[in-house]
């Protein structure tokens, strides 16, 4: 076992040979301070590297042979070859890279003065061990760097843009088309944020459901294994990722597409939260169709049924805009009665407010301002109704509850959250001080506690 963790914790090492002019020596220092920079280890031999990096020159018949044997005693002696210098730009008699054609093994072959093109074959063949500019920042959490919410939980941002273009929405015009994060990368930050102690991992975008159509769910690779862009694969890794940690994974911006149904088994299997944000607007076709949203939202009531059967426990909360340019009193009737037969139980409302830019300025029947305020007055009656019900169904039930605040270890008693509550958003869980004087509370720790009634928003719990 000791040999084991010694090799683990051995820098990797990378052979260097520089052929050719002062030119090209110049070029090799550059990239050594960089490799000793990132915490590599130079090694003195081929057989004692990791892998070898060649700077080869190709000005002269004799340089050439010089570089091509060089090449080959690397990969005879080592098998891992960089290829980079004057000779990686040279050409072969019959088209193609000269390098290539003698020696088509080599891991990477760059022409001169290109140290950032043979680092980044260096990180694709022998992951660099540290970095020196994160490692220097206090506080941070690794690769995920530094983050403004508490330590015990982060937002993960999985990709920026929007490939929709709602009317009331200007988001496109100033963040651009989808751009999904490559996955390993999300994996890679995910991993360090669990590792630095984050018991909840809060998934956003500006479209949770795309991810990976922007590339075409493509192939990409996160410990050795191929894995697809797509939400699916991406929520099943972060789910096996974090149970070990005993942290939450929480989905927000999720667009309620068909294909997030593959998920709420993941959910009902508890390998993520079974809370869903999902951004609805609206309930009547018609206003859906005046402001040009996705995901056939005429069927959200049959789709938010369907869930609840996969997974009873499942949490909804959304947003809603009232007095949407054209909105009728029948269309506003008909989103107050999905209210109730939804059981949206985290709802928020704004009334329309025009965006300089936005599409839906220019749609007929702007309602005056008291009308909209009078609405969304009128919706949030209804969705506090159906919150306050869903809360009171909560009495008695034992949770599990983050704790956000804990003054004197929680003697007084602190505040926390369960499943159905994501943080700034949505409600909390007061908690009373413990019956055990034993009992502590810890910020960033969970604790069980009995539910024993409500507030508003909020419920009141009994830690044990």
């Amino acid at each position: 076992m000791s040999e084991v963790i010694t090799k683990i914790n051995t820098p990797p090492k990378v052979g260097f040979v520089s052929l050719g002019c002062a030119k090209a020596l110049t070029d090799s220092e550059l990239i050594l301070t960089q490799l000793s920079a990132e915490g590599y280890q130079t090694s003195k031999t081929f057989q004692g590297a990791d892998l070898v990096i060649v700077n080869t020159c190709g000005f002269i018949d004799d340089a050439v042979r010089e570089s091509l044997d060089t090449i080959g005693e690397a990969l005879a002696e080592n098998g891992k070859v960089i290829v980079t210098g004057c000779l990686g730009a040279k050409s072969a008699e019959g088209g193609g890279n000269l390098v290539r054609q003698m020696h088509p093994s080599v891991l990477a072959v760059t022409g001169p003065q290109a140290t950032q093109e043979v680092m980044d074959a260096v990180h694709a063949n022998l992951p660099k061990p540290h970095d020196p500019f994160i490692d220097l920042v206090p506080n941070a959490f690794g690769v995920a760097g530094v983050k403004l919410t508490p330590r015990h939980y982060a937002y993960i941002k999985i990709s920026e843009g929007c490939n929709h273009r709602c009317t009331f929405c200007i988001i496109p015009s100033m963040r651009g088309d989808l751009v999904s994060r490559p996955i390993g990368d999300v994996l890679k930050e995910a991993r360090a944020l669990f590792e630095g102690g984050v018991k909840e991992l809060l998934v956003i975008s500006q479209d949770t459901s795309a991810y990976g159509v922007d590339v075409k769910y493509r192939t990409g690779f996160w410990d050795g294994k191929p894995i697809k862009t797509r939400m699916l694969e991406l929520v099943q890794a972060l789910g096996e990722m974090a149970l070990p940690y005993g942290a939450w994974v929480r989905l927000h911006y999720v667009y309620p597409y068909p294909s997030v149904d593959e998920v709420l088994p993941l959910m009902a299997t508890g390998a993520v939260l079974p809370y869903l944000d999902v951004p609805l607007q609206h309930s009547h076709p018609d206003v859906l169709r005046r402001m040009k949203r996705p995901a056939s939202g005429e069927r959200n009531l049959e789709r938010i049924q369907r869930w609840r059967e996969i997974c009873p426990e499942i949490v909804v909360r959304s947003t809603f805009i009232a007095g949407f340019p054209g909105e009728t009193e029948e269309e506003f009737s008909h989103l107050l009665d999905f209210m109730k037969e939804a059981q949206i139980d985290r709802a928020g409302c704004f009334a329309y407010s025009p965006v300089d830019g936005a599409a839906a300025n220019d749609i007929p029947g702007m309602l005056p301002i008291e009308l909209r305020e009078e609405r969304r007055a009128r919706f949030m009656a209804v969705a506090e109704a159906v919150s306050a019900a869903k809360l009171q169904q909560r009495i008695g039930a034992t949770m599990q509850v983050l704790i956000d605040s804990a003054p004197a270890m929680g003697k007084k008693g602190g505040v926390g959250r369960s499943y159905a509550d994501a943080p700034e958003i949505d409600g909390v869980v007061k908690l009373l001080p413990p019956e055990k004087i034993s009992k502590t509370l810890k910020v960033g720790e969970f604790t069980k506690a009995r539910i024993v009634g409500t507030q508003g928003h909020d419920l009141v719990a009994q830690p044990y």
